[in-house]
C-alpha cells in the first residue's frame, strides 16, 4: 500500500491523490505557456512550463528523461512516432509500457532506465549518467524541480490537474508545450482540433438527455481486499461523467482526488454502470463473482445487468489524460449510451485518430488491444 500511495502522490502531477498519499500541495493555476522564444544565434529555446517557470532548453534535444509525470513517456513516444529519445522514466511508466500497445509500437522504450527514480525521489547522480538534454517532472513536485535545477538539469514542469481534471484540455496543453520545445514536430493545432471536435460530437448527442435519462456511473479507481476508492467531485471521474452526460454517483464527495468508500455506500448509490480503472488489477468478472475481498457487488444494478467495464489501456492508463483521451471519450460515451452512439465504430475511429493526428498506422488487432487491457498493467 505504501508503494501505491507513493505512486499516486507522484503521478498526479500536483500531488493528485491527496486522500491516498501524503503528497505535495496542488499548484495554483497559472497562465499557460506563453510560447517558445529563440533566435538564429541562440542554441536554446525559452519556454514557460506548467509551474510558471521560465526554462531554457536546448534547441537540439536527443536525450529525454521523465520523472514523476507518468503518462508523459507514452505521449512523447507517439508525438515523435519513436521512443529513441527517451532514456529514462519511472517504473510505473515502464510497467504500463510493457503491458500495453506502447512497447509493441515502440520497443525502444523498454531500454529506458528506471533506477534513477523511486516515487518522487530522484537520485541525481544516476540521472546524470543518462546525460539528458531535458528532464520533465510533475508540476506539483516543487522540491524535485528545485533539486533538478540545482543539479544543472534543464527541468520542465508538466501538470496533470492544472485544468480542473479536464483530460481533453490537459492533453491539448501537453501537446502545446511539447510543440514549443520541439517545433519541428509541432502537433498542437491538429491535436486540439481533433480532440475538441470529438468532445463537441459527444456533447451534441448527450446535451438533449432529460435528467431522468442520465445514467448513474461509478468509477472504481482503486480496489483491493481491503479498500475501494472512487472519484468525488474533484477528480478525473467527475470530468469523464460530465463529458458523456452521465451522473457521477460519487459527486457528493467533496475531497479532492480519490476517496475511500464503503460497500454499503456503493450499494446505496446503486450505479447503473461501473468503470474499472487500470490503477487496480480487477476485471469485470471479479465483480460479477465477488472474487476480491469480502465485498458483495451482487445487489448493484450494474453488476446484475453485466454493465461493468474495464477502461482502455492504449499507450497509458486512460483514466488520466494521455494520448488516448479522445478515443477513450468516444468509448466511454458509447458504453454509457449505446443507442446514442451506435454508429460509432471504436476500432475504426481509433485507427483514424492515430493515423490522422500522429501518422501512426494501427492494424485492427492493435486497435482492439487498447480495449482489452490486462490486469498486470496495474502493477507499480
Amino acid at each position: 500500500m505504501k508503494t501505491i500511495k507513493r505512486f499516486l502522490a507522484a503521478f498526479m502531477a500536483s500531488a493528485m491523490i491527496l486522500t491516498s498519499a501524503g503528497c505535495t500541495p496542488q499548484e495554483k493555476a497559472k497562465p499557460a505557456a506563453s510560447g517558445g522564444v529563440s533566435s538564429a544565434a541562440s542554441s536554446t529555446i525559452t519556454v514557460t512550463d506548467h509551474a510558471g517557470n521560465t526554462v531554457k532548453v536546448p534547441k537540439k534535444i536527443e536525450r529525454i528523461a521523465v520523472c514523476d509525470i507518468y503518462p508523459l513517456p507514452s505521449v512523447l513516444a507517439v508525438f515523435f512516432d519513436s521512443a529513441k529519445k527517451i532514456v529514462g522514466m519511472a517504473q510505473p511508466s515502464m510497467t504500463a509500457a510493457k503491458n500495453s500497445l506502447l512497447s509493441e509500437l515502440y520497443p525502444a522504450i523498454l531500454s529506458a532506465k528506471t533506477d534513477f527514480i523511486n516515487g518522487a525521489n530522484v537520485n541525481t547522480e544516476e540521472l546524470l549518467k543518462l546525460h539528458p538534454d531535458v528532464v520533465f517532472y510533475s508540476a506539483g513536485s516543487t522540491a524535485l524541480g528545485k533539486q533538478l535545477r540545482n543539479a544543472g538539469f534543464a527541468a520542465v514542469a508538466v501538470s496533470a490537474n492544472k485544468w480542473n481534471y479536464n483530460c481533453i484540455e490537459t492533453l491539448n496543453q501537453w501537446i502545446s508545450l511539447l510543440s514549443e520545445i520541439f517545433p519541428d514536430n509541432s502537433r498542437s493545432k491538429i491535436v486540439s482540433d481533433y480532440s475538441n471536435k470529438t468532445y463537441g460530437l459527444v456533447q451534441q448527442r448527450v446535451s438533449r438527455l432529460a435528467e431522468e435519462k442520465r445514467s448513474k456511473v461509478f468509477f472504481l479507481f482503486q480496489y483491493s481486499n481491503a479498500k475501494i476508492t472512487t472519484s468525488g467531485k474533484q477528480f478525473f471521474g467527475q470530468w469523464w461523467a460530465d463529458a458523456v452526460g452521465a451522473v457521477n454517483v460519487g459527486e457528493e464527495l467533496s475531497m479532492d482526488n480519490s476517496t475511500a468508500v464503503s460497500m454499503e455506500q456503493v450499494c446505496k448509490w446503486n450505479p447503473q454502470k461501473i468503470f474499472i480503472t487500470n490503477f487496480n488489477s480487477a476485471q469485470a468478472a471479479d465483480l460479477y463473482s465477488n472474487k476480491i475481498g469480502n465485498f458483495d457487488w451482487s445487489t448493484i444494478d450494474a453488476v446484475k445487468k453485466k454493465e461493468v467495464y474495464k477502461m482502455p489501456l492504449g499507450m497509458y492508463r486512460s483514466y488520466t489524460p494521455g494520448v488516448d483521451t479522445p478515443i477513450t471519450l468516444l468509448w466511454l460515451a458509447k458504453a454509457v449510451y449505446p443507442d446514442l452512439f451506435k454508429n460509432i465504430d471504436i476500432t475504426a475511429k481509433t485507427k483514424e485518430y492515430y493515423k490522422t493526428v500522429f501518422g501512426v498506422t494501427l492494424t485492427d488487432k492493435q486497435a482492439e488491444k487498447i480495449f482489452a487491457p490486462v490486469s498486470a498493467a496495474s502493477a507499480f
